[in-house]
């Protein structure tokens, strides 16, 4: 899948903005463990990017909607499918490897 400049640039500054809200760790230390007590926790982390998530995919849903009554600008609705389609395969993908490592460690003898 072809990713246009201006998809790139706006994932570029979605993961700018998210540093700075993070603010500088030390290298190889992370939130929690570097003793940043304002650093979001995991929990937290994946909280916030799944209702992003949601979101996205809800706006890809409104702008198909608007598409089929005719009120929606074509650009505007393929930019928005395509998207959601990339949110959902990311996704899947996510849920996938949390799968494969939970059977990983259930295999693991004791």
């Amino acid at each position: 899948m072809a990713v246009s400049y201006t998809e790139a640039l706006n994932a570029y500054r979605q993961a700018a903005q998210q540093a700075q809200r993070l603010g500088p760790n030390q290298p190889g230390q992370q939130g929690e463990q570097a003793g940043d007590p304002n650093a979001p926790s995991f929990g937290e982390v994946l909280r916030q990017e799944s209702k992003e998530a949601i979101h996205t995919l809800e706006k890809g849903e409104k702008m198909s909607l608007a598409a089929a009554a005719g009120e929606a600008n074509i650009n505007d609705v393929v930019m928005a499918m395509s998207k959601a389609e990339t949110t959902l395969q990311t996704v899947t993908a996510i849920r996938d490897k949390a799968v494969e490592a939970y059977k990983h460690v259930m295999r693991m003898p004791i």
